[in-house]
């Protein structure tokens, strides 16, 4: 599939369309409360399982990899610019996962600094921690496309946005499992969503006002979704001990964006 009619939209309007797009993919994903009630867990499971396998092949061929090739480029080993982009952007994640209270789908551990939230809102943070990290990945892959003559990063805000589906049923499912009612469930995860935006927005800004900063940005958000999903993601979806059908999302949502990064150019 050619982008080049995408790749000529002005920079910032591309950003925008990109995360309004992922945006509503997440409040459809939301709206499926009011069809399904309460997700199967099965089910559920596997779309965590899918949406981590996406992020995973994001996180490598569309973020890792460009920027490992842009180092080379500017003569600079990639482990070395790459990896340490990487790490930091999994540090970074760490430590809003540390200061940020939340509670993860599932769990009655309480994370980051004590707190008097209630449920509701402890989940809304955890699916929020989520939606950042994919959001800058996406401002950034699409920002990058300026820079960049053979790059597109519309596989990442299509696998991003596909992804989202499954997260905006979970968090309102969610919700509405612990008694929050529909409407307000489907809100929480329309708000959580929107964080997205914000992420997707400052990471376009960060590249259009410093673009020497590209790998480095690249490598630093294919480190924080990678932390988001070892952290977090895969261990909610085998925390119901549906290990084999969150494992076979997880392999199909790996080989369906490895498909979309190779077949859109």
């Amino acid at each position: 599939m050619n982008t080049t009619a995408l790749s000529e939209i002005n920079p910032s309007l591309l950003v925008i369309i990109g995360v309004l797009f992922t945006w509503m993919l997440n409040n459809l994903g939301s709206l499926g409360i009011f069809i399904f009630n309460t997700p199967n867990r099965k089910v559920l499971d596997f779309l965590l399982g899918f949406s981590a396998g996406v992020m995973l092949a994001a996180s490598i061929w569309s973020l890792l990899v460009p920027s490992m090739n842009i180092s080379e480029f500017l003569n600079i080993p990639g482990w070395i610019l790459a990896g340490g982009a990487f790490i930091m952007g999994t540090l970074a994640i760490k430590l809003l996962d540390t200061l940020i209270p939340h509670l993860h789908i599932d769990s009655t551990k309480v994370e980051g600094i004590s707190t008097n939230f209630k449920k509701p809102i402890l989940l809304y943070l955890a699916m929020t921690l989520h939606h950042i990290p994919e959001g800058f990945a996406v401002g950034i892959a699409l920002g990058a496309m300026e820079l960049l003559p053979n790059y597109s990063g519309i596989p990442v805000a299509i696998g991003i946005g596909i992804q989202n589906i499954p997260e905006g049923l979970a968090l309102s499912g969610a919700l509405l499992a612990y008694g929050v009612g529909k409407l307000k469930s489907f809100l929480y995860g329309v708000m959580s969503g929107f964080s997205e935006i914000i992420g997707g927005i400052i990471g376009f800004l960060v590249i259009a006002a410093i673009p020497h900063f590209l790998p480095i940005s690249l490598a630093f958000a294919a480190g924080a979704m990678f932390y988001i999903v070892i952290e977090e993601v895969i261990p909610e979806s085998q925390m119901s001990g549906n290990t084999d059908i969150s494992t076979a999302g997880v392999i199909i949502g790996f080989v369906l964006m490895m498909t979309l990064d190779n077949v859109i150019i």
